[in-house]
């Protein structure tokens, strides 16, 4: 299968793996261990403490790219299984597909459906009797309706 992937997609996908990796963080140490064994050398002199500084400040500045881009592709691929759980399930509703790209007050909006569909969820004996806000309020009326008729 050809790689489709660009240089950058495969380079920041590279360093992501490498500086991930334990030999990466063996050489960081070494480093920290080298610089600070060549102090006396140099007198623990502001150039000294300047190539530490301005190395690690490079180091950090990439690193808040490659860990976002890390988190951004992670937060995708899971994101697409859910969808595929929630879009292949019986009774699962679809609206929760791509519910990541929803605004903020539509999130919220949903979140306030699913605290009544824990309200109702509170008050069955089984806790997976109910699979939507629309199921557990049909379910629970129907209950209620069943208790009336019984007369209990």
């Amino acid at each position: 299968m050809p790689d489709n992937r660009g240089f950058l997609e495969r380079a920041s996908g590279w360093a992501t793996r490498w500086t991930g990796s334990s030999l990466a963080f063996a050489i960081a140490v070494g480093v920290i261990l080298v610089w600070l064994a060549t102090g006396p050398i140099f007198g623990f002199s502001d150039t000294w403490q300047l190539v530490i500084n301005t190395g690690t400040t490079i180091i950090t500045f990439l690193m808040v790219f490659l860990i976002q881009r890390g988190q951004n592709k992670d937060s995708q691929s899971i994101q697409l299984k859910l969808n595929e759980l929630v879009a292949a399930m019986q009774g699962a509703s679809n609206r929760l597909i791509n519910v990541e790209d929803l605004t903020e007050v539509e999130v919220r909006i949903l979140h306030q459906h699913y605290q009544t569909l824990v309200e109702l969820a509170k008050k069955d004996v089984k806790l997976t009797e109910s699979h939507s806000v629309e199921d557990a309020k049909e379910d629970h009326a129907r209950k209620l309706a069943a208790q009336r008729a019984a007369g209990t």
